[in-house]
C-alpha cells in the first residue's frame, strides 16, 4: 500500500514538474520532445529567423503562458513565461496589433464579439499573489488594441469589504 502511494506522489510530481518545460534541453530537444512533455501547444506560430513559437497557456489560474522558441533546426532554443505584468505593460491602446499582442502574451483564454460595437474582447486569466486577474483587450475591426484593461478577476467573488485594483492604459 505505502509503495502505490509513493507510486501516485510521483507520478502527480512528475506531471506538475514538467508542466513549465522543466528537464528540456535547449539547443537538444526537439520540438517534438517539448510537446511530448507540455502537451499539444495551442497554437504555433512564426518567430524571427526562422524560428517558430508554440503556445502553452495554462489558463484560467494556471501558472501562466509558456512559449517555447524553436529554432529553423527544430531545436528548443528556450522556454519563456510570456502572461507577465511586463509584457502586458507593453500592450499600448491605439498601437498594439492584435498579432503584436499574440506576440506578446499568447493566444488568450476567451474571445467575445461585440458586433454593435464593432469590438472583439480577447479575455486572458492568471494567478497573481494574493488574488486572481484578468486581462481584457479590445480589439476594433482593424485589428489594433482600443481599450486595455488589468484588474482583479470580476468574476471571482473578493470576501471583505477590500477594494478592486485596475488600471488602464
Amino acid at each position: 500500500m505505502k509503495a502505490i502511494v509513493v507510486a501516485a506522489a510521483a507520478i502527480v510530481l512528475a506531471g506538475c514538474a514538467s508542466y513549465s518545460g522543466r528537464g528540456l534541453a535547449p539547443g537538444q530537444s526537439s520540438a517534438a520532445e517539448v510537446e511530448a512533455v507540455m502537451g499539444p501547444a495551442a497554437a504555433k506560430r512564426p518567430g524571427p529567423d526562422g524560428e517558430t513559437v508554440l503556445w502553452f497557456p495554462r489558463m484560467p489560474y494556471g501558472d501562466g503562458t509558456y512559449a517555447a522558441r524553436v529554432g529553423a533546426d527544430g531545436r528548443l532554443i528556450a522556454i519563456e513565461q510570456r502572461l507577465t505584468e511586463e509584457n502586458i505593460a507593453r500592450i499600448e491602446r491605439g498601437r498594439t496589433t492584435a498579432d503584436q499582442v499574440l506576440d506578446l502574451v499568447g493566444p488568450p483564454y476567451r474571445v467575445d464579439p461585440f458586433p454593435r460595437m464593432e469590438r472583439e474582447i480577447w479575455t486572458y486569466k492568471m494567478q497573481v499573489f494574493p488574488f486572481p486577474k484578468a486581462l481584457f483587450v479590445q480589439l476594433s475591426p482593424d485589428r489594433v488594441v482600443r481599450e486595455v484593461y488589468y484588474m482583479d478577476d470580476p468574476e471571482i467573488p473578493r470576501l471583505g469589504t477590500g477594494h478592486r485594483t485596475s488600471f488602464r492604459r
